[in-house]
């Protein structure tokens, strides 16, 4: 009679392969909440969009294929047009200029002063206010007969100017309330960059004998641009897709419409207010391309100036 043993090898590889089933079926369970509402809610929708963008839909009735009629149509439209000036001039002018605010006051918050808890909670209070709220205030400070700034300019006898219906400055003016709005978040995330740059460059650059602004120069600033870097990208994706604060500061204006008009306001307007969801979805996915192209371009350049320290 033969009797097979398994060798010690043959039961240890067995044991180890149960245990890594076991373990993977155990990180399934934990990833598939995620992963369910990820695909539900995210990437579902967004093959749906791309699908509905080559159809004519009004939400109700059954989609018309219409091929590339939907993107013929937009780059024809000089309202789309100008919403895609608006849009990247929103973007092109908001990031860099919250940026450079940011890091200013970042580089003030990183002190050694009395009450920095009060100054960091001060400025990081505009984030966790919700968009409608701050557009309502903001219109209101910006009305022409009665807001507050120009009651403030009047008493010193200077122009006082039309801040949301004049063409000319409307979007500044609201590019200043998307800064004011948001640049507390990147105030939050470059102090946590200039906290993680290490001591020891600064002590040796004492010893060099070199000046603050040498130091922020030569140090504070390159060790800093993977920071700045991500807080590029994230500002950019936000900016692109700016639409609540728009929407409560033009109101029922038809004034207001074309100097703010972005491609978000776009594709409400074209899916919720005309019910033409087909124009609405080909509108998302020209911002989405646009999102991608502008992101991967950042990628291909932070190599020529983003500064990893290793």
């Amino acid at each position: 009679m033969v009797v097979n043993k398994k060798s010690p090898e043959t039961v240890a590889r067995k044991r180890k392969k149960k245990k890594f089933n076991r373990e993977a079926i155990a990180a399934y369970l934990f990833i598939a909440p995620t992963m369910i509402g990820l695909f539900m809610f995210y990437i579902f929708p967004a093959l749906a969009s791309f699908a509905l963008s080559f159809t004519k839909w009004n939400g109700i009735s059954m989609p018309e294929y219409v091929g590339l009629e939907n993107l013929i149509q937009l780059f024809t439209d000089s309202s789309f047009l100008r919403s895609i000036v608006n849009t990247a001039v929103f973007t092109f002018v908001s990031v860099p200029f919250t940026v450079i605010i940011a890091i200013f006051i970042a580089v003030m918050l990183n002190q050694k002063i009395k009450g920095i808890i009060f100054y960091r909670t001060l400025y990081f209070l505009p984030v966790v206010t919700m968009p409608v709220a701050v557009g309502m205030v903001w219109k209101w400070l910006y009305n022409t007969d009665y807001g507050l700034i120009n009651y403030i300019l009047g008493i010193f006898h200077l122009p006082q100017p039309s801040w949301l219906f004049d063409p000319k400055i409307s979007l500044i003016s609201v590019i200043i309330v998307y800064t004011w709005m948001s640049v507390g978040n990147n105030i939050i995330l470059i102090l946590a960059g200039l906290q993680g740059i290490e001591k020891t460059y600064y002590e040796a650059a004492d010893i060099d004998g070199a000046s603050r602004i040498r130091k922020f120069f030569s140090i504070t600033l390159p060790l800093l641009t993977p920071t700045i870097f991500f807080v590029f990208i994230t500002g950019m994706i936000s900016s692109l897709q700016v639409f609540d604060l728009l929407f409560v500061m033009i109101g029922n204006s038809t004034a207001l419409l074309e100097p703010l008009r972005t491609i978000v306001y776009g594709v409400y307007e074209s899916g919720f207010k005309y019910g033409e969801m087909g124009i609405a979805s080909a509108q998302a996915f020209i911002l989405f391309l646009a999102i991608l192209l502008m992101t991967i371009i950042q990628f291909i350049f932070q190599k020529k100036w983003v500064y990893y320290d290793s």
